[in-house]
């Protein structure tokens, strides 16, 4: 596990009869439920935190718009040395928070409660804890104080490794050598086993209110107003990482990957951040010196990544061995399993579910491989139950591009339906002629060669490993062996010879004087 984001809300606090159920067990009465006492209650909520702060040496610091908080507590952790639990750090920003607008009538009558979403000014409580290590939350200032709790799985893993005696070395939020890695992988996946449900209600509970709802609420009036937080799970990553003893061969590795799925998985970008010229050949193993670091790479940092609506994975190198697969839900809500806090384990399962397959669909589209007899019973018709269609015409200009858009879609966390498959066409042909019933039917026809599944009466399409070898092996076949051959053979080259050759540009030399000697023999004119 990576990143952790839990929300945490007072459920009575978000509906109007609620709000004021709670208002008369904190004041007695809703004669002082008003604009003016919730504005007085927020601005209390701030003058506690900048005197609690001043008065224990915490630096609460106003971030401007803009500014990258986590940023902040990451310098100040490279260059401060906290040792004891608690806040060492308060970062107060705007953002959007609920708020309750109260109108009253002439005879001071409530009349209509009103909830918005405002800018208000959150704080941001960095916390050090024993067994989670660097613990944010988050936490608006009005009520019904609404906040969230941001954890780091691989602080966590690394807290439990150091408690365990472990050696190894950590950059940022990765493990770039490790001791054991058996014993690592065995601590980190406690976190994807039903216990962790405990574990997080139980760090969550140990803060948020002694340190974090206290400059708003003291425990008297917590207790009065029987104020609770509920939790849910609003964004998880999970990651898969592999450790490398080469450094150099894992970048070769990973950069023959993106120059081959690139296109073929139509990924937006492919973003390289500078570093060191070379990867060290020998893994090198010491103490746990790096605790925080900002995220200036040492080496050169590729990575790419595919969304699918809130829902991504991530392919990227990290540090001097390590290369990394992550899957990332940004609202957990598109999983489609509940976000309460009783379903982590499924929503973790899901995860690792999208980055096996994210995996499976790098290895499939990397590496493309066509049976015997394919080309010729491609073109045949085929059977879909008692329906009868047609076949596979790869000389198509139209059966090419689905070919293109269905590999394309091949790492889609839940499959696709034919409304992305149709715009998947359009983005990558520029043109908005394609219409639903003409993708429709071009899915009927690959799942007639098997080379998708529509498990049941689902609404949504899966390619499976084996068809996105074949796609991948078609589609190279026809784009850079046959197309690229035929244009060598037949077009004179002209001009000087280019400085550099690659290994692909030698054989496709040796190739085309193979090709061009060959065609007279068998009496295919080359002119």
């Amino acid at each position: 596990m990576d990143r952790i984001v839990l929300n945490a809300y007072y459920s009575l606090g978000h509906n109007a009869g609620g709000f004021r159920t709670w208002w008369r067990r904190l004041a007695g009465s809703e004669q002082t439920l008003d604009d003016t006492h919730l504005m007085r209650m927020a601005g209390r909520f701030a003058r506690r935190v900048k005197a609690w702060g001043a008065a224990n040496g915490v630096p609460v610091i106003f971030c401007k718009a803009g500014e990258r908080k986590h940023r902040i507590a990451e310098e100040y952790l490279a260059t401060h040395q906290v040792t004891r639990p608690g806040v060492f750090m308060v970062l107060v920003a705007k953002a959007p928070a609920t708020v309750w607008k109260i109108k009253r009538s002439a005879r001071d009558v409530i009349t209509y409660l009103e909830k918005k979403s405002e800018y208000v000014n959150h704080y941001s409580f960095h916390i050090m804890d024993p067994d989670w290590g660097h613990v944010t939350i988050k936490m608006s200032g009005h009520p019904p104080f609404g906040a969230q709790i941001l954890l780091n799985g691989h602080e966590y893993v690394a807290c439990q490794a150091r408690r365990a005696g472990m050696a190894f070395d950590k950059e940022g939020n990765c493990f770039t050598a490790v001791a054991d890695p058996a014993a690592l992988a065995q601590v980190a996946d406690a976190l994807s086993q039903p216990a962790a449900i405990g574990r997080l209600g139980e760090v969550c509970d140990r803060w948020i209110y002694t340190a974090c709802l206290c400059f708003a609420l003291d425990t008297s009036e917590q207790t009065r107003s029987g104020f609770g937080y509920a939790y849910s799970i609003y964004q998880v990553e999970y990651s898969r990482n592999l450790l490398f003893r080469n450094g150099a061969r894992m970048q070769r590795l990973f950069d023959r990957v993106v120059d081959r799925t690139r296109s073929r998985l139509d990924v937006p970008a492919v973003r390289t951040i500078f570093g060191a010229k070379h990867r060290p050949h020998h893994t090198r193993i010491g103490t746990s010196v790096i605790e925080a670091v900002i995220e200036t790479p040492r080496y050169d940092l590729t990575w790419f990544k595919l969304s699918f609506g809130r829902l991504a994975v991530k392919a990227y190198t990290k540090g001097e061995h390590v290369l990394r697969f992550e899957a990332t839900a940004h609202n957990t809500k598109d999983l489609g399993v509940g976000r309460a806090l009783e379903k982590f384990p499924a929503i973790v399962s899901r995860l690792a579910g999208i980055a096996e397959r994210f995996c499976t669909t790098l290895d499939c589209v990397d590496v493309g491989f066509i049976p015997d007899a394919t080309l010729d019973d491609l073109p045949l018709p085929s059977q879909i139950g008692a329906v009868r269609v047609g076949g596979i015409d790869l000389n198509k200009p139209r059966m090419q591009v689905a070919l293109s858009a269905a590999l394309a879609l091949a790492a889609a966390p839940g499959g696709f339906t034919v409304a992305q498959f149709t715009a998947k066409v359009h983005t990558l042909t520029g043109q908005t002629s394609y219409t639903t019933r003409q993708a429709a039917y071009d899915l009927r026809k690959l799942r007639g060669k098997d080379l998708i599944d529509k498990p049941g009466r689902a609404h949504r399409y899966h390619l499976p490993p084996r068809a996105a070898r074949i796609m991948a092996a078609l589609i190279t076949l026809r784009e850079h062996v046959i197309k690229p051959l035929l244009a060598g053979v037949t077009t004179p080259r002209r001009g000087r010879p280019p400085k550099t050759w690659t290994q692909v540009d030698r054989h496709y030399q040796a190739l085309r004087l193979e090709m061009k000697a060959l065609f007279p023999v068998l009496g295919i004119a080359c002119e």
